[in-house]
């Protein structure tokens, strides 16, 4: 848990240094806090800790002084109360800055809960007494309140308390709430979340099992074999017609119907126009090759969830594959030589739709998988109605494909986070998954165009 440190300073400033990750119990941890009251005052004052220089909690305005802190801590949320003190807060009776003058000897605890009963109510949580002696007759006191608990309910007051101090007055059936360093009524939004901390009673921790369909791909020398492909294109549509020696290169330099407009040949100069235009554009058609070729020619993967005796509803489950690449999954029936390997001139079927169909990727507005890469990773989204106690949840297997970025790697990290509607928690867990074997980009081209299209 995160620490609160006030900087330290060895001249004598006063400042101090309080670590609020203790536990704040034993006599230990007790003279640590009363230190840190008697260094810096009421600065010390915090959400989880206060200070009063003296109180007779004997008397009527003592006991609702106390009362009051005690309502105060008990209705915290259990997420903010646990970031110091492990979620405990404290009450210093008899300390100030420079100081600690303590109070009289021989207060009980036992007398104390019966004093606060009445203001508390009979379903109030047990609270812890402390004391550090100071002299002869005098000690301070520490009333310590438990960690507030999710499934809790608000405890209001129950006895009205009217003080010359109107600062100090109870209201019976009030919700008193802890602010920056002193108890208050709640606003309508406090009470709105002491609400859905009691709504969440019941609730186990969230247990979730994620696991890999499908294998996670390795691909060695795409690029290279891209290139080379290309550079036998751009070989063989250099030559002169007369002089190819296959019939791709002679059908694609005799487009000039459809690309030109008329039934004529190219000349040398649109030849060589045409090539300028397709070399300024190889970053980009390698790219695009890259991701036809592994789209339609690797298996997609899916993912299993199953959460452990628990329902969880509208769950936002982000799964991250590290150090991977993410390409939409291609029916292999739709393999497109001309997409793999841009050609220098792309042919022009009339009777054809100029649309390709096959690049469209129509999904329902409601569908419940979202993929696409961030950064150096792979990563995937599912945003189903609910994960349903101890039944798998499975996404179907040909929405994307995954593919390490180094072929070397013999497995992947994957990481995921989950929330929940209406819940504040985030729950997260990391494994392992080993990679398929790894793949030549000439072979899996091979198997995708074995005519050699």
């Amino acid at each position: 848990m995160p620490n609160e440190h006030v900087s330290s300073d060895d001249s004598g400033s006063g400042r101090s240094v309080l670590d609020t990750g203790m536990v704040p119990l034993g006599e230990r941890a007790l003279r640590s806090i009363l230190g840190h009251v008697i260094a810096v005052g009421d600065e010390a004052e915090t959400t989880y800790l206060e200070a009063k220089s003296s109180l007779d909690v004997e008397s009527k305005v003592g006991t609702a002084k106390v009362a009051k802190f005690l309502l105060g801590a008990a209705n915290r949320r259990p997420q903010e109360a646990a970031r110091h003190f492990h979620g405990y807060a404290v009450l210093v009776i008899g300390a100030e800055k420079g100081k600690a003058s303590g109070v009289g000897r021989g207060v009980e605890a036992h007398e104390l809960e019966d004093r606060l009963r009445p203001y508390l109510g009979p379903q109030f949580p047990a609270f812890e007494f402390g004391r550090v002696g100071v002299g002869a007759d005098k000690e301070v006191l520490f009333v310590i309140a438990q960690p507030p608990q999710e499934g809790q309910t608000i405890f209001p007051c129950h006895k009205n308390f009217q003080g010359e101090d109107r600062r100090d007055n109870l209201e019976d059936g009030a919700i008193y709430v802890r602010g920056t360093s002193n108890t208050r009524p709640a606003r309508s939004g406090e009470v709105l979340a002491l609400v859905e901390r009691a709504r969440g009673g019941g609730k186990p921790p969230i247990d979730l099992e994620v696991e890999v369909l499908g294998s996670i791909c390795r691909v060695d020398r795409v690029e290279e074999v891209l290139e080379s492909l290309r550079d036998y294109q751009e070989e063989q549509f250099s030559k002169q017609p007369e002089l190819a020696d296959d019939a791709f290169a002679l059908a694609t330099i005799r487009l000039a119907s459809s690309v030109f407009g008329s039934s004529r040949a190219l000349s040398a100069a649109e030849r060589e126009a045409a090539l300028v235009v397709w070399r300024n554009g190889k970053t980009e058609h390698i790219a695009k090759g890259r991701e036809h070729l592994l789209g339609v020619g690797l298996s997609g993967v899916g993912v299993r969830v199953v959460s452990r005796d628990r329902f969880v509803a509208k769950p936002h489950l982000i799964v991250t594959f590290h150090g991977c690449e993410l390409f939409d999954h291609l029916d292999p029936d739709d393999a497109d030589f001309e997409k793999a390997v841009e050609p220098v001139l792309r042919s022009r079927d009339p009777f054809q739709p100029a649309l390709d169909h096959s690049s469209l990727r129509l999904l329902p507005r409601d569908y419940p998988v979202a993929w696409g890469n961030r950064g150096e990773d792979a990563e995937v989204v599912l945003t189903p109605e609910s994960f349903r106690p101890n039944v798998p949840w499975t996404s179907y297997q040909d929405d994307y494909v995954i593919v390490t970025r180094d072929p070397q790697v013999s497995s992947v990290e994957v990481t995921w986070v989950l929330t929940e509607d209406g819940n504040d928690a985030v729950t997260s867990g990391e494994f392992r998954v080993s990679t398929g074997e790894r793949i030549d980009a000439a072979d899996l081209f091979k198997a995708v165009f074995p005519s050699g299209d």
